[in-house]
């Protein structure tokens, strides 16, 4: 029998797998966070593969959650879900044993069978709006896995790597969520595998879970395995969702047209639409929301790790200072991380540049500040083109919100307010998912997601970045990469 709640009426776990570490969060239904823990992962990396040892997940979560939950009741404990980076997989048995190692999710050794894929199914990924799969996507490795594992497929299973942790969590067979099923090939709208294409593309029957929405309760934690993490047996665990699904939900961007924009190493737009978004570039997927809405999102490859690459060591703070007299920067700067581009356009062979000779190293630094919120900025021009509502709040997340500046510079360029949350980690994420059922999400978030503050662009400071922005649109496109239909609204746009 659990002992009565301390001064904690409820509480719910959020459980987050990243790349680098697992981190785990206790949350009230007000949103605070009066329990953490975290561990370490170690990847195996040697061109395109990416593994991880799903053992290790297992055993990072237990110690994890054993030390976010050292101090909480157990009887206030309601709930647990969890998130894991999207498109990583692995082969199990049925008694929930790994049979493979985890392909992370961008293990790129599949392109072979991303072609079968996207041969065979054409006609499915362009009614799901996203066109194609990449090599890198969960359905293509599939196929590898079951091609190179040939001998442990009789009776093997598909996992994702938050199934794979919610089977040690319930000791049985779980449904995966639609979230980290869409790059396995799910159809969204249907909710359900596509059968026939599966079979033509040599998946066994059996290989397939359940498919269940993000926030469907699939199971209680066991005895087992409330032993090993603390987590009270009987705890009712709720499916989850990507990582990038998780920190969309822990920023509470949930209502139709509010947009949460992440800026960290590179740039991510993640929104929120009554009706599922057709991109004939390929460049937008959308997952599935709780209650049927679409969250439309992107990835960019440009970013802040621009800033970590051309700026190492250097005083940023100063930098800031100095940019500040730059509003526009004479320069013109398109910031590429990498050698190409994913959206608001696909081009691989994009590459990043500097137009014109900065005068100081505060102009250079202003030029990339900016020419990052311009990416932005085209990234709406873009969204409005597809016909996605815009209208909703606009909410900042990742490393660039520590910079005050940026933020502000942001607003400015794109012309609207955005809003800075306290606290937007995928875990506290799954913390509000775990809270939902029976609830619409949106309203838990509204309970449980602390903002910090609101900035609103600085009166004309938006005019002011016109030309710039305008020059860096008609750069792109003169050089090939941004479709001639996409310019010429970002024009449109801007001259209204």
């Amino acid at each position: 029998m659990r002992e009565k709640p301390g001064p904690f009426e409820e509480v719910w776990v959020g459980i987050d797998l990243g790349t680098q570490s697992v981190r785990v969060l206790a949350v009230t239904g007000t949103g605070e966070v009066i329990g953490s823990g975290s561990r370490p992962l170690t990847s195996h990396r040697d061109g395109a593969r990416h593994e991880q040892n799903p053992e290790q997940w297992w055993e990072a979560v237990a110690g994890a959650a054993t030390d976010a939950l050292r101090d909480v009741p157990a009887a206030a404990v309601r709930g647990v879900a969890v998130d894991a980076t999207s498109g990583t997989i692995l082969l199990m048995d049925r008694d929930g044993r790994p049979l493979t190692p985890g392909l992370m999710y961008d293990d790129g050794r599949a392109a072979t069978e991303a072609a079968r894929v996207n041969d065979a199914g054409a006609d499915v990924w362009r009614e799901l709006g996203y066109q194609r799969m990449q090599p890198a996507w969960a359905l293509p490795k599939l196929l590898w896995l079951l091609r190179e594992h040939q001998d442990t497929v009789p009776g093997a299973r598909l996992a994702h790597q938050n199934d794979f942790i919610n089977r040690q969590l319930t000791g049985h067979d779980v449904p995966t969520d639609l979230s980290n099923a869409l790059k396995t090939g799910a159809h969204l709208i249907q909710e359900q595998w596509p059968e026939e294409l599966m079979q033509d593309l040599g998946v066994p029957a059996g290989v397939l879970p359940e498919l269940v929405r993000m926030g469907t309760r699939i199971g209680a934690v066991s005895s087992a395995a409330a032993a090993a993490t603390g987590i009270p047996a009987g705890t009712p665990v709720i499916a989850g969702a990507t990582d990038g699904c998780a920190a969309q939900l822990g920023a509470g961007a949930l209502k139709a047209g509010s947009w949460n924009s992440v800026l960290g190493t590179t740039l991510v737009l993640k929104g929120v639409t009554r009706d599922l978004i057709q991109d004939p570039l390929g460049v937008v997927y959308s997952h599935k929301a709780p209650n049927g809405d679409w969250l439309p999102g992107g990835a960019s490859s440009t970013g802040a790790g621009a800033i970590t690459r051309d700026f190492s060591g250097q005083d940023l703070a100063r930098l800031e200072r100095q940019a500040r007299a730059y509003e526009p920067a004479g320069a013109l700067a398109y910031p590429l991380v990498s050698r190409g581009e994913r959206f608001p356009f696909l081009a691989p062979g994009a590459e990043g540049f500097v137009l014109g000779t900065p005068a100081t190293d505060g102009e250079r630094y202003a030029a990339v500040l900016q020419g990052i919120a311009y990416i932005e900025r085209l990234c709406f021009d873009y969204l409005d083109l597809l016909g996605a509502p815009l209208h909703g709040e606009l909410i900042l997340t990742g490393g660039a919100t520590k910079s005050e500046y940026w933020c502000q510079l942001r607003a400015d360029v794109l012309g609207r307010p955005v809003t800075l949350p306290q606290n937007a980690e995928p875990a506290l994420g799954m913390a509000v998912l775990a809270a939902s059922p029976g609830r619409q999400t949106a309203d838990v978030a509204a309970e449980m997601v602390r903002m910090r503050r609101r900035i609103d662009p600085q009166d004309g400071a938006n005019a002011t970045y016109n030309a710039s922005y305008l020059n860096l649109v008609g750069e792109l496109e003169e050089r090939g990469w941004l479709p001639e239909a996409v310019a010429t609204h970002a024009r449109e746009r801007t001259n209204a």
